[in-house]
């Protein structure tokens, strides 16, 4: 099995650059975990307590079951993915049965700010893009997918997002394998990816 790990700041164009590999390769040889599945659970707490969460710090993602799962797809075994509600701020309740596949894809915010997590992937990759892109896909997305308001957009942006993103996100570009600029003209480093995984499939 070949993990990649892709990583890069919100609103960066991760989920792009899966859609771009994941149009390359046969679905049955290839599946996605997303590390927003892996929020910790908070249901112990109530909805006015989940708001003030800061989901952008590292401490708010459960990386040991993350990890316990992407072991057990390397063994060969099936997991029961997490659902996640970014409208309630907590798991659903609901899995997802994700199978072992030939490459399993990794992508989320933070997932290379863990030492255990990085050291199981075989291709790190970082995607950058211009901040204030960033900012503008997280606005639309927020307001669109997520039920929020301008308001409650901007101010998590800038209490909470912006500095979690220079401390913990921006400084993983030094783990990265390869590092890929979003822009709509950069198709030669996807290519090199797409490269690297079809042989090692073959």
């Amino acid at each position: 099995m070949l993990i990649l790990g892709i990583a890069g700041g919100t609103g960066c164009g991760k989920t792009t650059v899966v859609n771009t590999i994941l149009k390359e390769l046969s679905e049955s040889d290839v599946g996605v975990i997303s590390q927003d599945s892996y929020y910790k659970d908070t249901s112990h707490l109530s909805y006015d307590e989940r708001i003030k969460i800061n989901f952008d710090h590292p401490r708010s993602i459960d990386f040991d079951l993350l990890k316990e799962h992407l072991e057990y797809l390397k063994r060969g075994l099936s997991i029961e993915q997490p659902v996640y509600s970014f409208v309630k701020h907590n798991r659903t309740g609901d899995t997802i049965k994700t199978h072992p596949r030939k490459v399993m894809i990794v992508e989320g915010i933070l997932i290379l700010s863990h030492p255990d997590i990085r050291e199981l992937f075989d291709i790190k990759i970082f995607v950058h893009a211009d901040s204030d892109e960033r900012l503008i896909r997280r606005i639309k997305r927020d307001i669109n997918e997520r039920g929020r308001d301008i308001d409650e957009v901007l101010s998590r942006y800038q209490t909470t997002l912006k500095p979690m993103h220079q401390q913990f996100i921006e400084p993983m570009k030094e783990y990265a394998d390869l590092i890929i600029p979003n822009n709509k003209y950069n198709t030669v480093a996807v290519d090199i990816v797409k490269t690297i995984i079809n042989e090692r499939l073959q």
